[in-house]
């Protein structure tokens, strides 16, 4: 069974709002000792290791996560994504050279699961948010047409789209949570055949959020302190990271730290799918928009749709 390490937002830097940056390479320390421990076999570093400042010291903090993460490379490959926080002052090519590796969208086959690391552009362009390139899109429609077994899609953007009420940083900006073309990545993902599950940072918060059949997780942030009550230490860093455990009949997702959640899910409910949604009730009141809808409902329903 694979077993897959996941670290996200680690904001290494400076504390800034509600994230203990300061912290950020004590706890890479004790995911160090986790890792070292549990044995995964791949580790996921899902963007945002730093909390942005400028060019110079932008490179500096990235190079002192690089080595923060150097023992955790002799357990296991580390595959990474640029978060926007490594790509206000940095280009791609920097962190490509910083962590060794190319940083474009790659697939890998582990077990009997694809792992899909959909590195779409990160860079917060202000005040407009994120931009998806089409060019990505089609990459990725073209894997999931492609796929022949399970797939777990990790970004550091959510692809799901789902609602920040409550988060301290999006829910009066929610357009910063999300892509703009979240409704084409959703219908993407709606027409895979495959069992799906996506896995994504970016929030700062745990979450399971269901869409289209597509079940998502956004992981914790390794230094955010937002979510924690006073009884657990308020102000204090979640020092989250999680472990994900593909099995063929069962996923396990357990988030160890201050912030916990566990999650188990059969492998054959990640394959369902929802009918599509309704129009709006009010274009249905008559008799003609009851049959449009019942139409509509048969083409959905309709062999090889």
């Amino acid at each position: 069974m694979p077993r897959i390490a996941i670290i996200t937002d680690i904001h290494h830097g400076k504390d800034a709002e509600a994230k203990k940056g300061s912290h950020a390479l004590r706890l890479l320390a004790d995911f160090a000792d986790f890792a070292e421990v549990h044995k995964p076999d791949l580790i996921l570093e899902l963007g945002d290791r730093i909390s942005d400042v400028d060019r110079q010291t932008d490179l500096d903090l990235e190079h002192e996560v690089a080595e923060a993460l150097a023992p955790i490379k002799a357990i296991a490959p580390v595959l990474h994504i640029c978060g926007n926080h490594d790509r206000d002052f940095l280009s791609v090519e920097d962190n490509e050279e910083i962590f060794g590796q190319m940083l474009g969208n790659l697939t890998i086959d582990l077990g009997g699961w694809r792992v899909v690391m959909f590195r779409a552009d990160t860079r917060m362009r202000r005040p407009d948010g994120f931009r998806c390139p089409d060019s990505d899109i089609d990459w990725l429609a073209g894997v999931v047409a492609d796929a022949d077994r399970p797939l777990l899609i990790a970004s550091h953007v959510p692809l799901s789209g789902h609602g920040q009420d409550g988060n301290y940083y999006f829910q009066n900006s929610l357009g910063f949570s999300r892509y703009p073309q979240t409704s084409v990545l959703r219908e993407v993902l709606r027409s895979c055949r495959q069992p799906l599950l996506c896995v994504a940072g970016h929030v700062h918060w745990n979450t399971v959020t269901t869409v289209d059949g597509v079940t998502h997780l956004t992981l914790q942030s390794l230094t955010e302190s937002f979510t924690m009550s006073p009884d657990r230490g308020h102000g204090a860093p979640a020092g989250a990271w999680g472990m994900l455990e593909l099995g063929a009949e069962n996923v396990a997702w357990r988030v160890h730290g201050e912030d916990t959640m566990a999650l188990e899910l059969p492998v054959k409910q990640l394959a369902r799918r929802w009918y599509k949604p309704l129009p709006p009730l009010a274009e249905l009141a008559d008799e003609s928009g009851r049959q449009k809808r019942i139409e509509a409902f048969d083409r959905e329903m309709a062999p090889g749709v």
